[in-house]
Parts: C-alpha cells; structure tokens; sequence
C-alpha cells in the first residue's frame, strides 16, 4: 500500500509545480509608461523598411528574416526614415559588415595627369615623294633600301626616258657656255611657252625638267657641255627611305612614285583623346612624351582636332624634336597631359549612383541614417567628379562601391518610390513638400511657391527673389494627378507600378476588373483561384 502511496503524491507535486508555472507565466509584464524613455521592440525587413512589427518573424513580401531596429536605444525604426524623402538606415554592426566607407565633400584644387597612348607619325611637310615625270626604264640603283640614311643630293637611282637626247641638244644649242644658267626662276607661267630662238632660254631648261632632271644635272650638262645618257634621281632631303618601288631594268609609267623619304628629326605623336576628356586639351599645351624611360617636351598643333565618329575620340597630333632618332614611324608612346582645374566642389567617382535619368549620391546624416540626394555632376578626373548642384561642402557621402551593391534594390527603390520632391532654388537640394510647408519654409514669387531645406535659403532666397528664381528650375507644386499611381499585388501584397507589369504581361481581370502582379508566380496563384484573392 506504500508503494501506489509515494506514486500518488509524486503525480501530485510535478501536477503542482507545472500549475506554478503556468500561472507565473500568465502574470501581465508591466507596461512602461511613456515617460520612462523606453521602446516596446520593433521589427523591420531590410529590403522593405516600411513594414514593421512588434514581433519577429520573416516579412510577408520577399521572405527576408526580421531585424531589430528599435529595442533597447539602438537607433529609430526603420520606419522612420520614411519621414525623409530617400532616408535609408543601416545599423553599426550592418555598416561594419557590408563595409560603408564615408568621404568628405571637398572644395579645392585638382591637378591631374592624363595619360593616353600614342603612335609616332612623319610630319607631313616633312615627308618627300619622288615621282615619275615621263615613262621610262630603270638603269641602276644606288645601296638605298628601305630604311637607310639617305643625304640630300645623294644619288639614289638613274632612268632613261625616249626624247632625252634631243631635250639635251636643244639645251646646249640654246644655252652658250659663257652665259650663266637661270635655273632658279620661280615664275614658269611666261618663261616656259618661249621659242628656243628666244633671248631667254628658259624653254630648254624647262624642257629638261618636265623628264624629272634635277638643277643639279642641268647645271652639270651645262659645266661640262656633254649631253647626259640618262636622267639621275637625287634625294631632296636628308632623312630616311620609307618606300622604294622600283628595281633595276623595271620599266614605270608616268606618275609612278619612286621613293619616299621623310625628314624625321621632328615628328608627330598622334592620340585618340576621349570625348569626355575634350575641354582638358586645348591647342598649344605641352605635353610628356614617354618612351622606354625618355621624356620628351611636346607642343599640341594648332590645327583643329579631327572627330572619329565611330571611335568617338577627337584624332589630336603633338609636334616634337626626335633628337638622335630616337622615335621611328609607328612606334607606340604614352602622353602625358597635366591638367590642373579651379577649386570646385569634388566627391570619388564611386560616390555618384548614375541610373541615366538621374545621379544621386547618399549622404551621412549621423547615427545610420543614409539620405539619398540627386545632384548635378561636372568634369570626371582622377577618380574624383565634380559636383555641380545638391552637395555642401564639409557634407560626407557613402563612396564604397561593394555598399551601393550589397544595397543596390532597396537604394532604387527608394529613390524611385519616395525621392519625388521639390528642388530648393538656392542649394539645389531635394526637399519635401509637406515637410517643407509644416515648418514654414516656403515663399511665394510672382504666382509660384518655392520651398527651403533649411531656413538660411529661405532668408537668402527672400531677400533676392529675382536672383533664385531665374536659375531656371521648374519649382511649382506637383498636381494630385501626378503623383505615382501605384497598385497592390493581391497575392503578396507588394506595390507595383501597373503601366510596368501590363508591359511584361502581368495582369488579369476578373469580374470585369483588372489586377496586376509583380510575378509570374503571383499571376499564376491568382488565376488559379480568383475569387479567393479578390475577395480580400
């Protein structure tokens, strides 16, 4: 009988203890009162900041887990930041995580080096074709392959062309030995329809120049009054053979180039400059030509840049010495441009979030909150641009690129969704309209409101009206009408624009009303069973 006796008063006590314990759970918890400085905790979706609860759990329109945002002091709801237009909020330990780097706006002085490759090119005036005068065969030719050193009046080749012989006995006969030789006349138009039996022999001469005959042979033929068997090809310049297109015994035709020689103690260093890069080249600025450790000084021509629409570069030439023939035709350089710009307002290049439409940055208000700010940008140099309207200086913007990834689809929708505010005439900042009349910061000019982010710009801007309002942005309220008209997914409850999924197709009516869907899925769930979603 003992035994059932101890089974009995041990059911007895667990029944006991778990009574106790039910009715100590089911205490009420005290209520903080309003006063006491503390937050019942609150819950929010990273990727959609404007639903929130007082419980955790994973959010109803993408699945994401819930986040703590406001237990224990540890900063403003998520929600919050809808109070801003563009207002984003990361959390320390979130920043830390995905690596939020910060810069400080600055206005100063930029000096840059701009760096484009270049190819070496022959000064045009200093190149030289010989050419074919009269059809003829090639004699012989002289040791000038391409790429040798050549000397003016050296000899280079020698031709026989038919009418020779009689052009050199009608020179001797015309010309006496004892009157000196005009072969320098520059003015052929009268000299060269002369007769022989004229005073002036300028005909002969002419004669022997229209079978390619150098002064120099003419003045030989003269000296020594012997009739030369072929016509000698001399070389004008001193430079080097580019080309040589011909070979001994070849017979040519008039017109066909002998040589090409170029004088390349000074060249050219052709770039393709970047259009974006335009307004830092300017004719007459010196530039660096480096090669294989040589620095040379360059000068950019005073001829206008050549535009290459399918490369979309401007073809610009910089003119040099080439001291020791340093530089050949074809060789590859860099160029070195230092460009030095006035003191403007600059953040990096990461900085900027260019969607096409519109650049917005996102500025470090404090304590994790992240304001999405559109600007205007100027030049881009150095990895740094130039922030012509929206930013202040000593302002600090979010320039870690891995952040504006990590944050890419909350950050669009962000400014997509909320960032539709009135431009401040004085700053250029985005301000909120409603916000803006709640604290008195707005004015009115000659039938138009304009409204302030700060109430220094409201003071600036009312005392020179004209000033402000001549910049020449649209600042008139937006009408009801145009606000963006948005619908709802009935199957899971996210914002859609409806022009959006008519175009993808994704939409379907029902009872002679038309619903939209942000997925395919939610339209298949839908047409599966309307009636259960529209009756929501």
């Amino acid at each position: 009988m003992r035994t059932p006796a101890k089974v009995l008063i041990g059911i007895m006590l667990a029944a006991g203890i778990f009574f106790a314990g039910y009715l100590a759970n089911r205490q009420p918890v005290p209520v903080a009162s309003s006063g006491s400085g503390k937050q019942a905790p609150s819950y929010s979706c990273p990727m959609h900041p404007q639903y929130t609860s007082d419980r955790p759990g994973d959010c109803p329109i993408c699945g994401m887990r819930l986040e703590p945002v406001a237990a224990g002091g540890r900063g403003k709801p998520a929600s919050a930041s809808l109070e801003n237009p563009g207002m984003v909020v990361v959390g320390a330990a979130r920043q830390q995580l995905i690596g939020v780097r910060t810069d400080e706006v600055r206005r100063e002085p930029s000096s840059h080096v701009l760096r484009v490759p270049g190819r070496i090119a022959v000064d045009d005036q200093r190149l030289y074709r010989i050419v074919a005068a009269v059809d003829g065969w090639i004699i012989d030719l002289g040791q000038n392959t391409v790429g040798r050193s050549v000397k003016k009046d050296q000899l280079l080749a020698s031709y026989y062309t038919p009418n020779l012989l009689y052009n050199e006995r009608l020179f001797l006969l015309s010309v006496p030995a004892n009157e000196p030789l005009q072969t320098q006349t520059k003015d052929f138009s009268q000299a060269s329809i002369r007769t022989a039996g004229s005073a002036n022999p300028q005909f002969p001469i002419d004669a022997l120049r229209g079978l390619g005959m150098s002064d120099l042979q003419v003045e030989e033929i003269h000296r020594t009054r012997t009739a030369a068997p072929h016509v000698n090809i001399y070389s004008p310049i001193s430079g080097f053979v580019l080309a040589r297109n011909i070979s001994p015994r070849q017979r040519f035709d008039k017109g066909t180039e002998f040589y090409r020689i170029a004088d390349i103690s000074r060249v050219w260093a052709m770039t393709d400059i970047f259009e974006k890069d335009r307004q830092f080249v300017k004719p007459g600025a010196e530039a660096t030509i480096v090669y294989q450790g040589r620095r040379l000084t360059a000068r950019m021509s005073d001829a206008l840049p050549q535009f290459d629409a399918q490369s979309r570069t401007l073809k610009t030439r910089f003119e040099l010495d080439n001291p020791g023939y340093l530089l050949q035709p074809e060789m590859f350089v860099d160029v070195e441009l230092t460009v030095d710009m006035p003191p403007a307002i600059t953040v990096p290049a990461d900085a900027v979030f260019d969607s096409g439409l519109r650049k917005t940055v996102f500025v470090d208000r404090g304590s994790g909150n992240f304001e999405a700010r559109r600007v205007e940008t100027g030049w881009r140099l150095g990895g740094r641009v130039e922030v012509v309207r929206g930013l202040m200086e000593g302002e600090r913007v979010v320039g870690a690129a891995n952040f504006l990834l990590d944050s890419e689809s909350r950050m669009k929708a962000v400014s997509a969704g909320i960032f539709n505010a009135q431009t401040d005439p004085v700053c250029g900042m985005e301000v909120d309209q409603k916000r803006a009349a709640a604290a008195g910061r707005k004015s009115e000019y000659k039938g138009t409101t304009y409204y302030f982010c700060a109430d220094d710009c409201k003071k600036k801007f009312d005392s020179a009206p004209a000033k402000y309002a001549a910049a020449g942005h649209d600042h008139r309220p937006a009408a009801p009408a145009a606000e963006p008209a948005t619908v709802k997914d009935l199957v899971c409850g996210m914002d859609i624009d409806p022009k959006q999924a008519a175009a993808a197709g994704l939409k379907s009516d029902y009872k002679g009303k038309t619903y939209y869907f942000c997925a395919e899925d939610c339209k298949k769930q839908f047409d599966a069973e309307p009636a259960k979603f529209a009756g929501k």
